[in-house]
C-alpha cells in the first residue's frame, strides 16, 4: 500500500513523500531511501538500548535511513510554521492546514512504524488503516482496539490472551526507548526544531499509554458508554 504526503509551506516550497508501507516485507527497492546515508544513520550511532539488531549485520538503523530525507527536508524549518498537508491513501484523501510539527508527527509516525525496525514494527498493523493527524484520544483508541483484536485472535488460536493490557503498556515502553534514541540521533543535524518537536510530540502520544493508560481509558469510556459510565476508570 502506498501513502503520499505532500507539504506546501506558506513561502511556496513543496515536498512530496511516497511511502510504501510494505517496502520491507516485499523487499522492493525504496526510491525514497538515501543513496548516501549520513553518519547519524549508522546503527552504532546512538543505538537504542533495546535494539535487537547487530552492527555486523545491519550497518545502518532502518528507521534512521527512512527518516533521513524527511530530516534533511525540514532540518531548518520552524515547528510552528504553517503548512498545507495533503495525505492520499488508497481509501481517501485528507487535507489540513496545520503546523509543520503536526504534519511531520503524522508522517514520521507512519514512516517509523513501517520501517525495518523490529521494535517500531509492532505498530505496523495501524498503518493499514492510517489516520493522519490523530489526536491523543484517537491514538489511544486505535492502539487499544488493535491490541484487543490481537488478543482475540490469540484466544482463537488457543493461546492465553492479555485482556488486562499489560503487554500493551510494555510495548509502549519499548517504543518510548526507541523514540528517545531517535531524538538523540537527529538532534545534531537539525538547525530548526520541526523534526525534533514532531518526535517529541509522537513521544508524548506513546507515553500516554505507558504512564496514564487507566486514566485515558476512563476518559474514553464516557464516550463509549454514552455518558452513562462512572467517572472512575475501570479497575485492572
Amino acid at each position: 500500500m502506498r501513502i503520499t504526503y505532500s507539504f506546501e509551506l506558506d513561502k511556496g516550497e513543496r515536498s512530496r513523500f511516497d511511502i510504501d508501507t510494505e517496502r520491507y516485507s516485499q523487499k522492493t527497492q525504496d526510491t525514497q531511501r538515501p543513496k548516501v546515508p549520513e553518519k547519524w544513520t549508522e546503527l552504532g550511532y546512538c543505538q537504542c538500548p533495546n535494539c535487537p539488531l547487530k552492527v555486523s549485520e545491519h550497518p545502518h538503523c532502518p528507521a534512521a535511513l527512512d527518516l533521513q530525507r524527511v530530516i534533511e527536508t525540514f532540518a531548518r524549518e520552524n515547528a510552528y510554521q504553517k503548512v498545507k498537508v495533503r495525505v492520499e491513501t488508497p481509501q481517501r484523501i485528507f487535507e489540513k492546514h496545520c503546523s509543520v510539527e503536526e504534519g511531520l508527527r503524522s508522517m514520521m509516525g507512519l514512516v517509523m512504524a513501517t520501517s525495518g525496525c523490529p521494535v517500531l514494527g509492532e505498530m505496523k498493523p495501524l498503518a493499514s488503516n492510517h489516520v493522519p493527524f490523530s489526536n491523543n484520544d484517537e491514538f489511544v483508541m486505535r492502539s487499544v482496539s488493535l491490541y484487543l483484536m490481537q488478543q482475540y485472535f490469540r484466544l482463537r488460536d488457543h493461546k492465553a490472551p492479555d485482556w488486562e493490557l499489560k503487554g500493551l503498556v510494555e510495548r509502549s515502553k519499548r517504543l518510548q526507548a526507541v523514540n528517545q534514541a531517535l531524538w538523540q540521533r537527529i538532534h545534531v543535524v537539525c538547525e530548526g526544531d520541526s523534526s525534533l518537536k514532531a518526535l517529541l510530540s509522537f513521544f508524548s502520544l506513546a507515553s500516554s499509554i505507558t504512564f496514564s493508560l487507566e486514566a485515558q481509558l476512563g476518559k474514553l469510556r464516557k464516550s463509549i458508554d454514552g455518558g452513562s459510565a462512572s467517572d472512575a476508570p475501570a479497575p485492572f
